[in-house]
């Protein structure tokens, strides 16, 4: 057998090992230039999938009522999410719903966002059914009518139509209580109805006893009321002026109250014109005795109360001076002198 020279073998050792080495440094550069073109596709694909798939889109709806309807599919309710601005792609919607496990059980029913979520934050609200939906507290004004309810709400609830709501609270003007009351933001004018109407009854009982005695029927009740709300000013005066009013019921005389003829006009503070105190409106206490054909809006309890427990006394006239203080006579005379005394006329 024939041996290579001590001396050849170790420079072919050596030029094996620094081939190696250059072979292995170019592996190197090669794999690190690989990486960075990796990491640099990826990087790039991820901030175009933020930028145009998941982060929220620029127009996202704030505090507006999203409804999804019963029965939907999950490729209608990924477009409905698009078309409403809510999600930049559908599919991507899809994709993230089954990631979440909520594919199959995504909730119907109305959502209200309150700041802007990305496409996983949707998945996973709606995925779980988190409707955002927080009860708005709406304060309705004793004396308030019905018209003006409607301008409030109209305001606070996004599905309220005021126009359909007049349509079915004007027969029911002053049998919607006034009060404060907390409505979702999804309550609409039927449900506004009803909750008002209830309340009204519920305040109604408390009083049914003293409603009985005076033993006159709840409608004429109401009636003068929805009166004693807007002429009083303070619990005494109520009572005062509900026997003054009873008291002018009785013998036949009209009431001549502003505030029935004002029901009828745009505003309710509108001041009285000579052609308004001359009109043949059935709400022109001036012209027709008698109570106006309906409530003039919406009386408090302690109106009510007033109204079926009036002081007795012998006054058919009364006035308000400058101060908001009421002064009381039996004759007309009597009133003229106040008239000259406190008002200056």
């Amino acid at each position: 057998m024939a041996y290579l020279p001590h001396h050849i073998l170790e420079g072919a050792l050596a030029r094996l090992d620094t081939f190696e080495h250059q072979l292995s440094s170019k592996w190197r550069e090669n794999t690190n230039r690989r990486t960075l073109v990796i990491i640099v596709i990826l990087g790039l694909l991820s901030m175009y999938a933020y930028l145009f798939l998941i982060r929220p889109p620029d127009q996202f709806p704030l505090q507006k009522i999203i409804t999804i309807p019963a029965g939907e599919s999950g490729a209608q309710i990924s477009n409905l999410l698009e078309r409403d601005g809510i999600v930049r792609s559908a599919l991507t919607f899809r994709i993230m719903a089954i990631l979440l496990g909520h594919a199959r059980d995504l909730h119907a029913g109305d959502y209200l966002f309150t700041e802007p979520l990305d496409v996983y934050q949707v998945a996973h609200t709606i995925g779980i059914g988190a409707y955002g939906l927080q009860p708005i507290k709406i304060r309705i004004p004793e004396g308030a009518t019905v018209r003006q309810m409607a301008t409030v709400f109209s305001i606070e609830l996004q599905d309220f139509n005021a126009q359909h709501f007049l349509a079915q609270a004007q027969p029911l003007e002053g049998y919607l209580f006034p009060d404060t009351y907390y409505f979702l933001p999804n309550a609409n004018e039927n449900i506004v109805i009803e909750a008002m109407r209830q309340d009204f009854d519920l305040h109604i009982a408390t009083i049914q006893p003293q409603i009985e005695a005076f033993n006159k029927p709840l409608s004429e009740d109401v009636v003068m009321a929805s009166i004693v709300e807007r002429e009083a000013n303070n619990a005494q005066d109520r009572r005062m002026i509900a026997g003054v009013l009873w008291n002018r019921i009785e013998r036949g005389m009209p009431l001549q109250a502003d505030v029935t003829l004002q029901y009828t006009l745009p505003k309710a503070d509108s001041q009285l014109t000579i052609s308004d105190l001359q009109s043949n409106s059935a709400y022109n206490t001036y012209t027709h005795a008698g109570l106006p054909p309906g409530p003039i809006g919406s009386p408090s309890i302690e109106s009510l109360l007033s109204t079926v427990t009036p002081v007795k006394s012998k006054y058919l006239y009364y006035l308000a001076d400058h101060s908001g203080v009421t002064h009381y006579c039996a004759t007309f005379a009597c009133q003229l002198a106040n008239e000259q005394e406190y008002l200056g006329k």
